[in-house]
């Protein structure tokens, strides 16, 4: 014999009846069955509003009713022919008529009991459990109806009675001895007293009541049948990458559904476990699915976690003092509180001074717990030897579950800094003395946060997911997006890194899709989504608070750079080519340095010098290996060098720095370049990073420009400038040539101090025969002192400075 239980979900209405009508026939083939099965979906929600509105005046109540009576009606027309449903309707009428009358009485006394409450809410699965049992009679004459009120016996306690296990597995075993039906169906939740009073077995009961008839009859198997493929590795609805355990132990089923896994309410395992009864969880809509199968069967798995589960609306209570150390009894006064309350303590744990005792409890329960709690103690607080109770609200517990938990070493360390390394602050701590499980307390806003980045590390091989925010889709940007989109599948099988692109914008529009933008449309997902808002953005960016966040600034603009400190401080590492922060007041670029370290939040900037060049990366090892930097020369701007390359007598300045632009090597405002303050930006950033403090005024700045085309406010002016003064530029060329050197613009530092400039290069010089959009930079250092340490390579154009961010990107993903 096995006991079959269908929740809410899969009798939620004809349709998916008709489904579990079809697993009940299929699987009575072979063996008799008891079925039990919960409400309507929705349906115990609804009967608790009519109850609460009609207890407080509502006469809505009538239209809640009536909305109960229209969804049973409704099925039964479908489920049942025509000409056999005028019993079956009359039957569920009288049902809705004794309801009607008892939610009038609550509107008439104006009050809603708890023994009133019980009744009320087992109409649910009286109307569902009945029109099933006359739906399966259309194909299976051998199947019966059994009202569970009669089998299962409890105290008095209303909303969460305590099973009489004695007086009722003798009713159910006797019942079932002398009853030959092939499928007997019955409802769940419901059950009553010795003296006939209806009582419920708490939310989740059903499963409950499929429990203890199975333990009562030493079935074969209880089956629990729901809208998905067992217990998985967290819940799937907020972990995508959550999966479908196949094997667990009673103990671990216990330990997860204890902690939130919903599949399965926490006291249905203790019946079957007395008497091991495997329990399996199948999917109503997909039945040939394996699902979850639960007993004490000893298996070995090479991962220790089974499982990740949490618990929302959590309070955190603290009872601390001077008053509480090597005095006995207080925490024994503290539970006999809550219990006399009846509130339901999840969470303890407790200092080894005896100092304080920290409980979570249900965010419902927390005023009273408080209020009690207080009045319990208020002689201690009088004077002084004890605090009122610290009262924290809107938290989380997580948990890690796992029967060979014990058996492995650094598992808490490895969760701890899992969270510490994505800024979950952990508020409490508490491992029990099973050691099946590690709980922590979290804020709530930080739970989706904490259960991906926890299951990424421990059940998806290692593999990392980045989540990119990027800002700027010009040249730059599109170049980035294209390459993204053409690795992603190498990151992924290769180096474990899922690259998913979370939010894009330009200056006109945004967009965000939190599962990840489908790359080949994300230029049309852009132009027709919503109007940019850089406030906006980056509030959405932390709302979300996706794990391992990466925001992308391919962007020149000054006010986006000085947001960098607000995603920096939430933990969201900032990968950028703008120059500008790097280059701002030498206290900005520290803070900006100290908030990566303070919130483990990557700060990289590679691009900023040299495109994708490994020039600040060159650098940053150096100093770490313990040299010193004592000289910089370099050649900085690809765009320049490009411009001073390609100018000679068949090309016009004009006509050099406009194709410059064209093939995407100036910065979008060309001025930039041509003043040689993106250079100095870059010789700057050069300077800090090798441990020397300089701001950019100190650098001198010996512009070849006219001030005229300098001071114009347009690119149209500029490049109107530049034709006006082409005779001045002819000079220039023309002294280099007198020279036998070429031009090239360099960036030098030493002693202490730094230059830009225009420089007549020689022949014999490293930098002559640097040619197109090159860059090149020679560091002199304690080491490197005869012979600098030269880098040298392509130093602008929007596909290298892509690949530069990209790999700082990736740098993220395999830290």
């Amino acid at each position: 014999m096995k006991v079959l239980k269908f929740g809410g979900t899969s009798v939620a209405n004809a349709q998916n009846i008709k489904l579990v009508l079809n697993i009940v026939n299929n699987k009575a083939k072979d063996e008799k069955l008891i079925v039990v099965v919960s409400a309507f979906t929705k349906v115990t929600d609804m009967l608790q509003l009519a109850s609460r509105k009609a207890a407080a005046g509502d006469e809505t109540y009538k239209d809640t009713l009536a909305e109960i009576e229209k969804n049973h009606l409704n099925a039964i027309k479908e489920l049942i022919p025509v000409i056999e449903q005028s019993a079956l309707l009359s039957h569920i009428k009288r049902i809705v008529n004794h309801l009607e009358t008892l939610l009038d009485g609550c509107y008439l006394l104006g009050e809603l009991s708890l023994r009133t409450s019980d009744t009320i809410l087992s109409f649910g699965e009286l109307l569902s459990s009945y029109i099933i049992a006359e739906a399966l009679k259309q194909n299976l004459k051998n199947s019966n109806y059994k009202d569970s009120r009669e089998l299962i016996k409890t105290n008095s306690y209303f909303g969460k009675a305590a099973v009489n296990f004695e007086v009722t597995n003798q009713l159910i075993f006797d019942y079932f001895a002398s009853n030959d039906s092939q499928v007997v169906v019955m409802p769940g939740f419901i059950a009553s007293t010795l003296e006939g009073i209806n009582t419920t077995l708490g939310r989740g009961g059903s499963d409950y009541s499929a429990a203890i008839i199975a333990g009562a009859l030493n079935a074969n198997q209880l089956e629990i049948w729901t809208d998905v493929n067992g217990m998985f590795t967290a819940n799937p609805k907020v972990v995508k990458q959550a999966q479908s355990i196949a094997f667990i132990s009673y103990q671990e089923a216990m330990e997860l559904s204890h902690f939130g896994a919903k599949v399965l309410y926490p006291p249905t395992i203790q019946p079957v476990l007395r008497k091991n009864i495997p329990i399996v969880i199948k999917n109503t809509f997909e039945p040939e699915s394996d699902g979850t199968y639960i007993s004490n069967q000893e298996m070995i798995h090479s991962n220790p976690v089974k499982g990740i589960s949490h618990i929302d609306n959590i309070t955190l209570i603290t009872l601390e003092g001077s008053g509480m150390i090597g005095i006995s009894g207080s925490s024994k006064r503290l539970f006999e509180v809550l219990s006399q309350k009846n509130i339901n303590v999840i969470f303890i744990t407790q200092a080894s001074s005896e100092h304080s005792i920290c409980i979570g409890i249900l965010n419902s329960d927390a005023d009273v717990a408080e209020e009690a709690i207080n009045k319990a103690f208020e002689n201690e607080i009088s004077q002084n030897k004890i605090e009122p109770c610290i009262v924290e609200k809107n938290l989380c517990i997580i948990a890690l579950v796992g029967e060979n938990m014990k058996n492995h070493q650094g598992l808490s360390g490895r969760m701890f800094s899992t969270l510490g390394k994505n800024n979950v602050n952990i508020r409490a701590i508490a491992q029990g003395a099973s050691e099946r499980n590690i709980s922590a307390v979290i804020n709530e806003r930080d739970v989706k946060k904490a259960l991906n980045t926890l299951h990424e590390n421990f059940f998806e091989e290692n593999a990392k997911q980045l989540n990119l925010f990027v800002m700027g889709v010009g040249n730059v940007g599109e170049k980035f997006m294209e390459q993204i989109q053409q690795q992603q599948k190498f990151l992924k099988e290769n180096l474990k890194i899922n690259l998913r692109v979370i939010a894009i914008s330009n200056s006109r529009k945004m967009h965000f899709d939190e599962e990840g933008i489908a790359l080949e449309d994300w230029q049309f997902l852009l132009e027709n989504s919503e109007v940019a808002d850089q406030n906006k953005f980056i509030d959405t960016v932390k709302e979300l608070n996706l794990r391992n966040s990466i925001f992308v600034d391919i962007t020149a603009n000054e006010s986006i750079s000085k947001t960098y400190e607000q995603y920096l401080k939430r933990n969201i590492a900032v990968v950028t080519c703008n120059k500008i922060a790097c280059a701002s007041e030498y206290d900005n670029y520290r803070k900006l340095k100290k908030l990566s370290q303070q919130f483990n939040a990557p700060f990289l900037f590679e691009t900023n010098v040299g495109a994708g060049l490994p020039i600040i990366d060159t650098v940053k090892n150096l100093v770490a290996s313990g040299d010193k930097i004592n000289k910089i020369q370099a050649i900085l701007s690809g765009s320049l060098n490009f411009i001073f390359n390609n100018f000679n007598e068949n090309n016009t300045f004009h006509d050099v720095v406009k194709e410059a632009g064209v093939q995407g090597f100036t910065e979008p405002d060309p001025k930039v370049d041509l003043s040689g303050i993106d250079v100095a930006r870059k010789i700057l950033i050069l300077i800090r990073e090798s441990g020397y403090k300089m701001d950019i005024n100190e650098i001198n700045n010996e512009s070849f420009m006219p001030a005229e085309c300098l001071n114009t406010t347009t690119n149209e002016t500029f490049f109107e400038s530049l034709a006006n003064h082409s005779a001045h530029f002819e000079d220039i060329y023309k002294e280099a040539l007198s020279k036998d050197s070429r031009l090239k613009y360099v960036a030098q530092f030493e002693n202490g101090k730094a230059n830009v400039g225009l420089q007549f290069i020689p022949k014999d010089h490293p930098f002559y025969n640097l040619e197109g959009k090159d860059n090149i930079v020679l560091f002199f250092t304690d080491r490197y002192v005869d012979q600098p340490l030269l880098i040298k390579g392509a130093g602008a154009g929007a596909a290298v400075t892509a690949s530069g961010i990209f790999a700082d990107v990736i740098r993220i993903g395999n830290n």
